[in-house]
Protein backbone atom coordinates (compact mmCIF):
# COMPACT_ATOMS: atom_id res chain seq x y z
CA UNK A 1 0.00 0.00 0.00
CA UNK A 2 1.38 3.37 -1.01
CA UNK A 3 1.30 6.06 1.67
CA UNK A 4 0.60 9.66 0.80
CA UNK A 5 2.05 12.24 3.20
CA UNK A 6 -0.23 14.93 4.53
CA UNK A 7 0.88 18.52 5.03
CA UNK A 8 -0.67 18.98 8.44
CA UNK A 9 -2.30 16.74 10.98
CA UNK A 10 -5.44 18.77 11.53
CA UNK A 11 -9.15 18.21 11.60
CA UNK A 12 -11.76 19.97 9.48
CA UNK A 13 -13.71 21.84 8.51
CA UNK A 14 -11.83 22.28 5.25
CA UNK A 15 -13.23 25.14 3.20
CA UNK A 16 -13.08 25.03 -0.60
CA UNK A 17 -11.39 28.02 -2.27
CA UNK A 18 -14.73 29.65 -3.23
CA UNK A 19 -16.50 29.00 0.08
CA UNK A 20 -16.75 32.75 0.65
CA UNK A 21 -18.17 34.36 -2.48
CA UNK A 22 -17.28 37.91 -3.42
CA UNK A 23 -19.93 40.22 -2.03
CA UNK A 24 -21.06 37.81 0.70
CA UNK A 25 -19.83 40.38 3.21
CA UNK A 26 -22.24 43.12 2.01
CA UNK A 27 -25.58 42.89 3.79
CA UNK A 28 -26.84 46.30 2.62
CA UNK A 29 -28.34 45.27 -0.70
CA UNK A 30 -30.65 42.45 -1.65
CA UNK A 31 -31.28 42.01 -5.37
CA UNK A 32 -29.89 45.49 -5.99
CA UNK A 33 -32.22 47.33 -3.62
CA UNK A 34 -30.71 49.19 -0.63
CA UNK A 35 -31.60 48.19 2.91
CA UNK A 36 -33.25 50.71 5.23
CA UNK A 37 -31.10 52.18 7.97
CA UNK A 38 -27.66 53.67 8.51
CA UNK A 39 -24.96 51.87 6.51
CA UNK A 40 -21.90 50.94 8.55
CA UNK A 41 -18.66 49.04 8.10
CA UNK A 42 -17.54 46.49 10.66
CA UNK A 43 -13.97 45.31 10.37
CA UNK A 44 -11.48 43.70 12.65
CA UNK A 45 -8.62 41.28 13.02
CA UNK A 46 -8.72 37.71 14.25
CA UNK A 47 -5.53 36.99 16.16
CA UNK A 48 -3.98 34.32 18.32
CA UNK A 49 -2.92 34.89 21.93
CA UNK A 50 0.45 36.30 20.82
CA UNK A 51 -1.19 38.73 18.37
CA UNK A 52 -0.28 36.79 15.22
CA UNK A 53 -3.05 36.87 12.57
CA UNK A 54 -5.23 33.95 11.54
CA UNK A 55 -5.59 33.75 7.76
CA UNK A 56 -8.48 32.03 5.94
CA UNK A 57 -10.70 31.97 9.00
CA UNK A 58 -14.40 32.22 8.14
CA UNK A 59 -16.39 34.88 10.00
CA UNK A 60 -20.18 34.94 9.74
CA UNK A 61 -22.52 37.55 11.16
CA UNK A 62 -26.28 37.70 11.55
CA UNK A 63 -28.30 40.54 12.95
CA UNK A 64 -31.63 42.31 13.15
CA UNK A 65 -32.55 45.03 10.67
CA UNK A 66 -32.67 48.76 11.49
CA UNK A 67 -36.03 48.25 13.26
CA UNK A 68 -34.66 45.45 15.47
CA UNK A 69 -36.45 42.69 13.54
CA UNK A 70 -34.75 39.45 12.50
CA UNK A 71 -35.56 38.10 9.06
CA UNK A 72 -36.33 34.69 10.49
CA UNK A 73 -39.57 32.86 11.34
CA UNK A 74 -38.51 32.62 15.01
CA UNK A 75 -38.98 36.40 15.28
CA UNK A 76 -42.74 36.95 15.74
CA UNK A 77 -42.39 40.22 13.80
CA UNK A 78 -40.47 38.71 10.86
CA UNK A 79 -43.26 39.62 8.41
CA UNK A 80 -42.39 43.29 9.02
CA UNK A 81 -38.64 42.78 8.47
CA UNK A 82 -36.92 44.92 5.85
CA UNK A 83 -37.32 42.90 2.62
CA UNK A 84 -34.11 44.44 1.26
CA UNK A 85 -31.89 43.43 4.18
CA UNK A 86 -30.58 39.88 4.26
CA UNK A 87 -29.35 40.01 7.86
CA UNK A 88 -26.57 37.45 7.30
CA UNK A 89 -23.12 37.60 5.75
CA UNK A 90 -19.84 35.74 5.47
CA UNK A 91 -16.23 36.90 5.09
CA UNK A 92 -12.80 35.29 5.18
CA UNK A 93 -9.77 36.77 6.89
CA UNK A 94 -6.81 37.88 4.78
CA UNK A 95 -3.08 37.38 5.50
CA UNK A 96 -3.25 40.03 8.23
CA UNK A 97 -6.26 38.33 9.83
CA UNK A 98 -8.57 41.17 8.71
CA UNK A 99 -12.26 40.69 7.90
CA UNK A 100 -14.80 43.30 6.72
CA UNK A 101 -18.57 43.61 6.52
CA UNK A 102 -20.79 46.29 5.07
CA UNK A 103 -24.11 46.25 6.89
CA UNK A 104 -26.58 48.55 8.61
CA UNK A 105 -26.63 49.66 12.23
CA UNK A 106 -29.05 47.18 13.81
CA UNK A 107 -32.03 48.26 15.85
CA UNK A 108 -32.65 46.85 19.31
CA UNK A 109 -34.71 43.65 19.42
CA UNK A 110 -37.18 43.56 22.36
CA UNK A 111 -35.30 43.34 25.66
CA UNK A 112 -31.86 43.57 24.03
CA UNK A 113 -29.30 46.17 23.05
CA UNK A 114 -28.47 46.60 19.35
CA UNK A 115 -25.97 43.85 18.56
CA UNK A 116 -24.46 41.65 15.87
CA UNK A 117 -24.03 37.90 16.37
CA UNK A 118 -20.59 36.70 15.27
CA UNK A 119 -19.43 33.18 14.49
CA UNK A 120 -15.85 32.16 13.63
CA UNK A 121 -14.64 28.81 12.30
CA UNK A 122 -11.44 27.48 10.79
CA UNK A 123 -9.52 24.30 10.09
CA UNK A 124 -8.40 22.54 13.23
CA UNK A 125 -10.93 24.19 15.50
CA UNK A 126 -12.87 21.64 17.51
CA UNK A 127 -15.96 23.84 17.82
CA UNK A 128 -17.43 26.94 16.26
CA UNK A 129 -16.77 30.13 18.23
CA UNK A 130 -19.85 32.26 18.91
CA UNK A 131 -19.74 35.76 20.33
CA UNK A 132 -21.75 38.97 20.21
CA UNK A 133 -20.64 42.43 19.12
CA UNK A 134 -22.26 45.38 20.89
CA UNK A 135 -22.11 49.08 20.10
CA UNK A 136 -22.37 50.16 23.75
CA UNK A 137 -22.48 48.70 27.24
CA UNK A 138 -25.91 48.63 28.85
CA UNK A 139 -28.62 46.33 30.16
CA UNK A 140 -28.77 43.19 28.02
CA UNK A 141 -29.32 39.61 29.27
CA UNK A 142 -26.45 38.18 27.21
CA UNK A 143 -24.01 40.98 28.03
CA UNK A 144 -25.03 40.80 31.69
CA UNK A 145 -23.91 37.13 31.73
CA UNK A 146 -20.32 38.28 31.04
CA UNK A 147 -18.22 39.41 34.03
CA UNK A 148 -18.31 43.22 34.24
CA UNK A 149 -14.54 43.53 33.78
CA UNK A 150 -14.74 41.68 30.42
CA UNK A 151 -17.82 43.33 28.88
CA UNK A 152 -15.79 46.00 27.09
CA UNK A 153 -14.18 43.19 25.02
CA UNK A 154 -17.57 42.76 23.32
CA UNK A 155 -18.02 46.44 22.41
CA UNK A 156 -16.92 47.52 18.93
CA UNK A 157 -14.72 50.59 18.83
CA UNK A 158 -16.01 53.48 16.75
CA UNK A 159 -13.36 54.59 14.25
CA UNK A 160 -15.22 57.40 12.53
CA UNK A 161 -18.64 58.00 11.07
CA UNK A 162 -20.22 54.62 10.32
CA UNK A 163 -17.02 52.63 10.94
CA UNK A 164 -16.55 50.12 13.76
CA UNK A 165 -13.67 47.82 14.69
CA UNK A 166 -14.19 44.50 16.47
CA UNK A 167 -11.08 42.40 16.97
CA UNK A 168 -11.38 38.76 17.95
CA UNK A 169 -8.61 37.34 20.14
CA UNK A 170 -8.29 33.63 20.77
CA UNK A 171 -7.02 32.75 24.25
CA UNK A 172 -5.13 34.80 26.78
CA UNK A 173 -6.11 37.52 29.23
CA UNK A 174 -7.77 39.62 26.52
CA UNK A 175 -9.55 36.68 24.89
CA UNK A 176 -12.86 37.61 23.33
CA UNK A 177 -15.69 36.16 25.44
CA UNK A 178 -17.30 33.26 23.56
CA UNK A 179 -20.67 31.67 24.23
CA UNK A 180 -21.77 28.05 24.08
CA UNK A 181 -24.30 27.18 21.39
Amino acid sequence: MRRIPTGEATIGPFFPPRYVDAGANDLTRLEGRPARGQPIEIRGRVVQEDGSPLENLVVEIWQADAAGIYRHPADPRHAQADPDFLGWGRAATDKQGVYRFRTILPGAPPGRLPHVNVMAMFSGLMRILNTTLYFEVGADPVLDAVPAARRSLLVAKKEGEGRYRFDIRLRGGDETPFFDD
